[in-house]
């Protein structure tokens, strides 16, 4: 109970994905169903829900505040990421074409210490 109290989805019986008119008449649905006064508490719980989704603004805030883990729907689906076959052997000749492990000749970078 108190988590539908805190989701204002769950309190007016949406889908995130709800649209305008959806959260709407759910809205004016359960206020016909649990009115104001013979449900005075409840109709509380149902104004904020839709307070809180009614307004663009307001309703990207809450969708932030709720923490879940978005799901996109079937009709936006990424395609999955392409898996990179990668052998450590490979991985380690580019680790090192891209540093001097690869040197052998150390000669250019010594200096004469002449001692006085």
């Amino acid at each position: 109970m108190s988590e539908a109290y805190n989701n204002p989805y769950m309190t007016l019986g949406l889908n995130v994905e709800a649209s305008a008119a959806e959260i709407k008449r759910a809205y004016f649905a359960l206020v016909r169903e649990y009115p104001p006064e013979r449900h005075p508490e409840q109709f509380k719980r149902i104004r904020s829900a839709y307070e809180q989704l009614r307004d663009p603004e307001q309703r990207l805030e809450t969708d932030m505040q709720l923490l879940q883990p978005w799901q996109a729907s079937s009709s936006r689906r990424r395609p999955p990421a392409p898996v990179l076959d990668v052998s450590q052997q490979d991985l380690l000749l580019a680790l090192e074409l891209l540093t001097e492990l690869h040197r052998t000749d150390w000669r250019e970078d010594y200096e004469v210490i002449k001692l006085s």
